[in-house]
């Protein structure tokens, strides 16, 4: 496991993903990823996206979301997987990918807008280069294969040109690594050698079952029988992901086909609000975890270069607390859509078949005005 900063912030060297980060592989031409200001801003996303998420959580608890899947512990392996991939780069996403969300400019309330069960995602894919949430196990690998074969079939991959070559990176979990689908997205993306990467985040827990049930071997090494080189990087740090996740995209990009990452982390919640972890998972298990907290390592490492001190932290938590207060408020003044709106977004084109089921719709819907009319 390729590991860049240790849990006491120490920083290891790393010659290909040194490279990366810094800008020099590839001919250079990229800014400095690791660059103090870079870095500083990767401890405050992940410090707003902890606080919205821990909110998230409590409005569930209230009543205002059906749902929330909470990415509490996998700050490092979200924050840092999606400020590596490129803005014209194309990802699918998880239900619990809220950190990437983040990273690609998604706001946290357009992800509540889902869990409510009042939006279909809250963002156009095409605008912002992000698929809607996948709640369906493992169903962003074929998607992203088939979005990268697209792709291919456009001229928008191996040209050269970095301004308009393109990769697609799939985001699942452990468990979604199990599911027919990611197997025989391997073999439509080797068959093809497609510009997915495909991007496990192993959280330790399938729901109540542990990797080491669904896997006798590191789940990196699941890919190489299809021919599809992979890496099993430390989740919970934050640079190793940004390099590893940074290297697979370019490669993807210049038409060298697949690949996988295992970035290797920790759900600190439950599965979901509607899951007990206490009742299966070890609490030794969780406090050995929690020394590995990918934000205090990444403030440890900041303290040592010298480039944070209490202040820049205080006023990381008072952003926090502030995006916190704004989700709450946000949430309680959310109004429920109109029907209708479900049969605006079926098909890019109008569909007669559609059509005729809106006004069937509306004619139903009218039968409850008359007769509220009539009284």
């Amino acid at each position: 496991m390729i590991q860049l900063l240790a849990p006491d912030g120490t920083r290891t060297p790393h010659d290909e993903f040194d490279a990366v980060l810094d800008g020099s592989a590839g001919g250079g031409g990229d800014d400095d990823l690791q660059a103090p200001e870079r870095l500083r801003g990767y401890y405050r996303d992940m410090v707003m996206i902890r606080a919205a998420d821990l909110e998230a959580t409590s409005l569930q608890r209230q009543g205002q979301l059906g749902l929330w899947a909470s990415a509490l512990g996998q700050e490092a392996a979200q924050i840092g997987a999606g400020h590596a991939s490129r803005a014209h780069d194309y990802l699918v996403p998880t239900y619990r990918e809220h950190g990437v969300a983040w990273a690609r400019g998604i706001e946290p309330w357009r992800l509540l807008e889902m869990f409510r069960g009042i939006s279909h995602g809250g963002w156009d894919p095409a605008e912002l280069r992000t698929h809607p949430y996948m709640i369906v196990l493992g169903s962003q690998a074929p998607h992203a294969v088939g979005y990268a074969m697209g792709l291919q079939r456009d001229g928008l991959v191996g040209t050269g040109d970095r301004d308009t070559d393109t990769a697609v990176l799939a985001l699942f979990g452990d468990g979604a690594s199990s599911e027919g689908e990611v197997a025989e997205s391997f073999t439509f993306a080797a068959s093809f050698q497609v510009p997915t990467v495909f991007y496990t985040q192993n959280n330790q827990w399938a729901i109540s079952v542990p990797t080491a049930v669904q896997s006798r071997v590191p789940l990196a090494q699941r890919s190489r029988g299809w021919g599809i080189p992979s890496v099993r990087v430390d989740g919970n740090d934050v640079l190793a992901v940004m390099g590893a996740v940074r290297s697979a995209l370019d490669a993807a990009r210049a038409g060298e086909g697949p690949r996988f990452i295992e970035a290797v982390t920790y759900r600190m919640a439950a599965h979901t609000t509607s899951d007990d972890a206490s009742r299966y998972r070890p609490g030794a298990e969780e406090q050995e975890w929690a020394e590995k907290d990918p934000i205090l390592r990444l403030r440890r490492h900041l303290e040592q270069l010298g480039e944070i001190d209490e202040d820049y932290v205080k006023r990381c938590d008072e952003e926090g607390h502030d995006l916190a207060m704004q989700l709450h408020h946000h949430i309680h003044g959310m109004e429920d859509p109109d029907p209708v709106m479900i049969f605006d977004h079926v098909y890019a084109e109008p569909h007669p078949v559609v059509d005729a089921e809106r006004a069937q719709y509306l004619e139903y819907a009218a039968q409850f005005e008359d007769e509220e009319t009539a009284r």
